[in-house]
């Protein structure tokens, strides 16, 4: 039995990306998606598969454009036509209101499209295929108001309604694992977020509040297959494959975070074992790429350079552009502060850049100014770094600005440590060295309780302020 197995199109998305295309009207990345999501139905067809499994996410939200919906109707139609049964299970993007007005695909149910679930609900469906029969647990996007009434919800933590969501799906999953059939083959198809799932873009498209569900609930010795959708990467959670618990990822970028993610699908194969031993089929799966539109970022810092306009334009000349979605960077300084050139940004002619990227399918122009209070972590200074003095030597080694106060400052340190107050000079600058005990004062029993607080040792941490 082939199944495929795709997830997350989010038809309609991406567009600022995209431009008008002048001949259909239409948006190029709505085009993009389409010949994407055509590509993969292509696929199903060519093999042929036995089955297909959506796993959720069909738009950016619940109320699709009429070209956009027609577009996606338009390509599973062809299942239907093939006579290939096809499970369109609800993610979160599907549902109104986060759930308190029904699905987007659920019109599918309505109009009785032939060999079409829609997994919109916790369920079993045993469906006949051109291989036999097969059962699918559909698992779509849970929020609270799947599970839980608004009273109960609203007198609750968010940590004491994720473990309450927990505890009551927990046996709705077991009831749907006891309906199975051992000698038939089992799939779960669900659109969720895993507790070891790496994360994509979908942590900023996200729409309402779901809960993380652990590994364990879905790595069940009775299924066979676990279908996800959700996570825009494609990963496999189980590294021992029984079951697989995949990821197909989407298939098309939405933006930049998917710079350099593969997308594509992924086909399955379950195949009855020879030799029965504690399960009854064995299954494999292949992630299939798709050739999408490429996004690329070129980014350059020109903060120290005499000629920041040849450097851009160099960096453009280095990178194919042609058809790509780019995103140019360039780093400035602020004035006279990294650099005695400065900011530079009355040497940089924007339309000689809009000219070089002008082959680009798409282009955006960023100037950024790095910082001087936000630098960048020093990699030396990582958690096994347990001494505030070697701490302190590193920080000043990479801070060539500071270095004629450097020896004032390690030695104000070695003072500030040593539990003395004292203001040590460094030609022109003084480092003021200031202690903020946190001990309570605690008085000695035979001695006046002001004098104990003048004699109280101090605490070796400590502020060092720069003036």
């Amino acid at each position: 039995m082939k199944i495929l197995h795709l997830s997350d199109i989010h038809m309609g998305g991406g567009f600022a990306h995209g431009r008008i295309d002048p001949e259909t009207g239409y948006n190029t990345r709505f085009q993009d998606f389409v010949k994407s999501l055509s590509r993969s139905i292509d696929r199903a067809l060519a093999e042929p598969v036995d089955l297909v499994l959506f796993g959720g996410d069909a738009f950016p939200d619940a109320t699709p454009a009429p070209y956009i919906q027609q577009a996606f109707a338009s390509q599973f139609y062809r299942l239907v036509d093939a006579n290939i049964p096809l499970v369109l299970l609800v993610g979160n993007h599907d549902r109104h209101a986060q759930g308190q007005g029904g699905a987007s695909l659920s019109i599918y149910r309505s109009l009785g499209v032939p060999g079409t679930i829609v997994g919109d609900t916790i369920d079993t469906y045993t469906i006949n295929t051109q291989s036999g029969q097969i059962q699918i647990i559909t698992l779509p996007w849970i929020d609270r108001s799947t599970l839980l009434t608004r009273d109960i919800a609203d007198t609750l933590s968010i940590l004491e309604v994720n473990q309450l969501l927990l505890d009551k799906l927990q046996p709705r999953l077991e009831g749907e694992i006891r309906k199975l059939d051992p000698e038939l083959p089992t799939i779960v198809l669900a659109h969720l977020m895993a507790d070891n799932a790496t994360l994509g873009a979908e942590k900023l498209l996200a729409v309402g509040r779901g809960f993380t569900i652990p590994l364990s609930f879905l790595t069940r010795s009775c299924f066979d297959y676990v279908a996800l959708g959700h996570v825009h990467r494609h990963q496999n959670l189980n590294k021992t494959n029984d079951p697989a618990v995949v990821y197909p990822g989407s298939i098309e970028r939405v933006d930049f975070s998917e710079e350099k993610e593969e997308k594509g699908y992924v086909i399955v194969t379950i195949e009855p074992t020879e030799q029965p031993a504690s399960k009854n089929f064995e299954t494999t799966w292949e992630f299939c790429p798709l050739p999408v539109r490429t996004f690329r970022t070129i980014k350059i810092d020109v903060s120290t350079s005499e000629q920041p306009q040849a450097d851009i334009l160099a960096a453009i000349a280095k990178v194919e552009i042609a058809d790509v979605v780019i995103r140019l960077i360039y780093q400035l300084s602020p004035v006279g502060v990294a650099s005695p050139l400065g900011n530079r940004v009355e040497l940089i002619n924007t339309a000689d850049l809009h000219q070089a990227l002008s082959t680009a399918h798409h282009y955006t122009i960023q100037a950024e100014l790095i910082s001087q209070l936000s630098r960048p972590r020093l990699p030396e200074l990582g958690c096994s770094v347990g001494d505030p003095m070697v701490a302190l030597s590193t920080y000043l080694e990479n801070r060539p600005d500071l270095q004629d106060i450097a020896t004032a400052m390690i030695a104000a340190a070695n003072e500030l440590l040593a539990g003395d107050r004292t203001s040590v000079s460094a030609g022109e600058n003084t480092v003021l060295l200031d202690l903020e005990s946190s001990t309570d004062t605690v008085a000695d029993a035979e001695g006046d309780r002001s004098s104990a607080k003048k004699t109280r040792s101090k605490k070796t941490a400590g502020q060092l302020t720069l003036l």
